[in-house]
Parts: structure tokens; sequence; C-alpha cells
């Protein structure tokens, strides 16, 4: 489990390796990644579009930008929280993924807060940010 805190906002990422969607002998290597949104502050926040830079094992980077997050954008209330599930393929059997979460509070603020640096490993590997 992974965790960054953001003016009162916890983003906790768990990574899960999917071997039944993955095929090594193709260079396909899949994860799930269950993210969780926590308002922690004291006003609403809506999220308005993502930023993910995911590195594979042999440093090639792609950028992935985007409206809300899985189709959604969400406003999350004071103490309460939003939680979802995405993927991400890799030609390599690891890789890291971060990135960012563009918010507007309800008074009209825009600001972002950190999605934790996080490892995609097989399970046979140990856990290391890489």
């Amino acid at each position: 489990m992974y965790q960054a805190t953001t003016r009162q906002i916890v983003v906790t990422v768990k990574p899960a390796y999917l071997e039944d969607q993955s095929d090594p002998s193709e260079r396909h290597w899949v994860w799930a990644y269950q993210v969780e949104i926590e308002n922690c502050g004291e006003v609403a926040v809506q999220i308005e579009s993502r930023y993910w830079q995911i590195t594979d094992a042999t440093g090639h980077v792609e950028e992935v930008r985007g409206p809300g997050v899985v189709g959604e954008q969400p406003v999350i209330l004071p103490g309460d929280s939003f939680t979802y599930t995405s993927g991400c393929p890799l030609p390599t059997p690891s890789g890291i993924m971060r990135g960012t979460y563009q918010l507007r509070a309800d008074d009209g603020e825009a600001f972002e807060i950190e999605i934790p640096a996080f490892s995609l490993d097989l399970p046979t590997q140990d856990r290391v940010l890489n």
C-alpha cells in the first residue's frame, strides 16, 4: 500500500498483479490498482482531471492525461472518500507509476494533489520503487 497526503486529501493506492490477464511469452504484464481518495479537509472537492507518468523497467516513460477518473468527475464531501479500480499493462515485468489529480474546491479554487509513486512488481519479486 502506498499513500500521499496533500492539503488534507489522502490518496492511497494498492496495486495487484493480474496473472490471468498477463502473457509473459508475448511481453505483456498487467496490474490492477485500487485508489482511495479521502477528503479529510473541511470543504468539498471535485476531481476534474488526472495525470499519470508510467515508467517501465527499461526506463520508457508514458504520460496519460484526461478528465476525471474512470469516466467520472466525483465530488468528495468532507469526511467522505471515493474509491475506484483501474489497470495498467506493461511490456516489462515491473514498472512504476506516479501522478497527480487536479481538483477544484467548493470555493472555486483549483489545486493539484499527489498520487504516491507505486511499484508494479511480480508477486515473486520484492516490492521496491524502481
